[in-house]
C-alpha cells in the first residue's frame, strides 16, 4: 500500500467548511453520511450468518484446518474496513484552521505644543510651570496612543511653536523617541523668537500631513494664548486643514482672564477663544478649555475617545480536502479481499 504521506501533494484546497469539528485542525464537511456506518456493520454481520448457515452444515465435523483456512476471516475484515473508509471519505474530511487577521490603520496625529514664554505660568509659587503640566500630559496621551493594544498603533508627530514652528519629532511609532524629545523640550526664552503663532503651526502641520497616505488625520493644538505673529491667521489655516480632510482638535489651558501690561500699568484682560473654537468647528473637532493639570487630562482622554478606531478581524479560513487519502486505500483493500477470496480464502473452513 502507498504510505499515505506520499499522498499528501494530492491534497488540494477546498470551498467546503467543516461543520462537525473532530479533533485539531480536522473536521467533516458532511458528517451524516456517517450514519451509513451501522448500515455497513450490519451488513457484513448478516452476510456473514448467511454464508456460515449455508455452508457449515455441508462440512464433516472435527476436520483439521491449515493455516490459510484459519485465516479466511480476514477478507471480510478488510472489505469492512474497505467500506468504512469509502463512508468516511463521503462525510468529506478537511484539515484546516480558521484564523483572525487585523486590518485595521492607526491615526496619524500631530500634536502641536505652545512654547511660548507665557507656558511658564505658574498657578502658584509652589506649582509647577503650565509648560511642564502641558508636557507630562501630552507625552501620556502620545504614549498610549503609539502603544494601543487595543485598536492600531497611532502615527504621531512633535511640533513646537512660538514666534515660529518647528517640526521636533517626525511622525513615528517609537513612543520612547517621541517622548525622549519630549522630556528635553523647554519654552522659548529668546525675546525675538517669542509669541503665539497658531496659524502657522497649523499650516505646518497640514502641510506635512497632506503628505501621509492616510485614512484618519488629526492635528491636536495646545496654547494658553491669543495668535500674536499675524502670518497666517488662525481661521484661514484651520479652512486648509478642513479642505484637506483634517480636524483640528484646540485646547485652551489656563484662565481666561489674563494680567497684561499697558500704558495705565497691569490690567485684567479676558483672552479671546473665538479663532479657536472656530477653528475646531469648521474642522468637524471640537474645543477644549482646561485650567488645571486634572482638566487637561480629561481633554485628552475625551479626544482619545473621541478618535479611537477599534481592531477590525478579518475571519479567514483555509479547508483542504482529505477524501483522497481515503479512497484510495479503501480501493485497495476492497481488491485485495476480492482477490483472496478468489485465491486463497475461497475454500472453506
Amino acid at each position: 500500500m502507498i504510505p499515505l504521506l506520499a499522498l499528501q501533494d494530492t491534497v488540494i484546497e477546498s470551498t467546503a467548511e467543516g461543520r462537525l469539528q473532530l479533533w485539531g485542525e480536522l473536521s467533516l464537511s458532511d458528517p451524516w453520511f456517517l450514519s451509513l456506518v451501522p448500515l455497513v456493520l450490519g451488513a457484513a454481520f448478516l452476510g456473514r450468518r448467511r454464508h456460515v448457515a449455508a455452508r457449515l452444515p455441508v462440512l464433516p465435523a472435527n476436520l483439521p484446518t491449515s493455516t490459510l483456512q484459519r485465516l479466511t476471516w480476514i477478507p471480510a475484515v478488510m472489505k469492512i474496513v474497505a467500506l468504512l473508509l469509502a463512508v468516511l471519505a463521503l462525510s468529506r474530511p478537511l484539515r484546516g484552521s480558521v484564523e483572525f487577521e487585523s486590518q485595521m490603520e492607526g491615526v496619524d496625529i500631530a500634536l502641536l505644543l505652545d512654547r511660548s514664554s507665557s507656558m511658564e505660568a505658574r498657578a502658584d509659587a509652589s506649582a509647577p510651570r503650565r509648560f511642564d503640566i502641558a508636557r507630562r500630559v501630552l507625552g501620556d496621551f502620545a504614549r498610549r496612543r503609539m502603544t494601543d493594544t487595543v485598536g492600531a498603533a497611532d502615527n504621531v508627530a512633535l511640533f513646537g511653536f512660538a514666534g515660529y514652528t518647528d517640526l521636533l519629532c517626525p511622525f513615528t511609532l517609537d513612543a520612547d523617541s517621541l517622548c525622549g524629545v519630549l522630556e528635553e523640550l523647554d519654552v522659548e526664552t529668546r525675546a525675538q523668537m517669542d509669541g503665539t503663532g497658531i496659524g502657522v503651526a497649523i499650516a505646518r502641520a497640514v502641510d506635512v500631513l497632506r503628505e501621509l497616505d492616510s485614512n484618519s488625520r488629526i492635528i491636536v493644538l495646545l496654547t494658553d494664548g491669543e495668535e500674536t505673529i499675524n502670518l497666517i491667521h488662525p481661521v484661514h489655516a484651520g479652512q486648509l486643514a478642513a479642505e484637506e480632510g483634517i480636524k483640528v482638535y484646540t485646547i485652551f489651558v489656563g484662565p481666561r482672564v489674563a494680567w497684561r501690561r499697558t500704558v495705565f500699568g497691569r490690567r485684567k484682560q479676558e483672552l479671546d477663544t473665538t479663532d479657536l473654537e472656530t477653528i475646531a468647528e469648521i474642522t468637524d473637532a471640537r474645543f477644549f478649555h482646561a485650567e488645571d493639570e486634572t482638566q487637561l487630562e480629561e481633554v485628552y482622554t475625551a479626544i482619545e475617545s473621541l478618535e479611537r478606531r477599534e481592531r477590525e478581524e478579518s475571519r479567514f479560513a483555509q479547508h483542504f480536502d482529505l477524501y483522497p487519502l481515503l479512497l484510495l486505500p479503501a480501493f485497495l483493500l476492497y481488491l485485495l479481499s476480492w482477490l483472496s477470496v478468489c485465491t486463497w480464502a475461497r475454500r472453506l473452513p
